[in-house]
């Protein structure tokens, strides 16, 4: 019984955050409590075909902007697997974080369907950010880094669905799953596994100085999503689905800047 409540909660991981096509699952609160543990397994596995397109354009010669090329499409299929699901969420949440509205107000303008100056601005740079420091990072250290940048940001989401977590309001995906991860044990998991393989696979890839770095991206990824989590409580009263999908970008961009400025 667990491990068919497993499997239904990691499809259910998969159709929600994915466009990969997968057999339909009944979505309740303790499948979706389930499902956000999934996060950084779904984040590693968009990753690996972003991360082979980057490489296959590389193959053929690692110029300047043939990197940027690269890093621009690696970027775009994270973006096309996901349905743009989070990048939604990022300029919603700008768009309501910086409306100087109440509460209400704010939740409302994150509702509507549209893209205001303040979202729009926070896509164009949030990207920005995430291809160009991507691009900073050659051959398989980009490969490894935007692996490493796609788990943290849904790590992070699995940090902040525990215990005193609040939804800012009574429906939709926020309210399903903040404050179910109630476990501590799983959200430390989480976040341990996260530290240890990128410090690991640091360590393999360049020695001490390397793993370093890729504790102090992953790290600095987390705590990035926190300050917009924090953001989100005090503005907002509590997270949405939309907060989540702009921790998961704005953990993977500071996660990619501090690789690419730290080499």
């Amino acid at each position: 019984m667990s491990r068919e409540r497993e499997r239904r909660a990691w499809r259910a991981a998969v159709a929600m955050f994915t466009i990969i096509p997968v057999p339909a699952t009944d979505l309740d609160g303790a499948t979706a409590a389930r499902a956000v543990l999934w996060l950084p397994a779904v984040g590693l596995l968009l990753a690996l075909p972003a991360a082979a397109s980057l490489l296959a354009i590389e193959a053929a010669g690692a110029s300047g902007p043939r990197r940027l090329l690269a890093a621009t499409a690696a970027i775009a299929v994270l973006a096309v697997l996901t349905g743009g699901l989070h990048l939604d969420g990022l300029a919603d949440t700008a768009d309501g974080l910086a409306s100087r509205r109440p509460r209400e107000e704010a939740l409302a303008i994150m509702r509507r369907g549209d893209v205001g100056p303040m979202g729009a601005a926070a896509l164009l740079l949030v990207l920005l950010l995430q291809v160009t420091s991507l691009a900073v990072l050659p051959g398989p250290a980009g490969a490894a880094a935007l692996a490493a940048a796609a788990v943290t940001g849904r790590v992070a989401v699995v940090a902040a669905t525990g215990p005193g977590a609040a939804a800012a309001r009574p429906d939709g995906f926020g309210a399903l799953v903040t404050g179910t991860t109630t476990t501590t044990p799983a959200r430390a998991a989480a976040g341990s596994a996260l530290l240890v393989a990128v410090t690991a696979a640091g360590w393999l890839a360049g020695g001490p100085a390397l793993a370093a770095r890729a504790a102090a991206a992953a790290a600095a990824g987390l705590l990035a999503a926190a300050v917009l989590g924090r953001a989100a409580r005090r503005k907002l009263g509590g997270v949405t689905g939309d907060v989540f999908g702009a921790m998961i970008e704005v953990a993977a961009a500071v996660t990619l800047i501090v690789l690419a400025v730290s080499g």
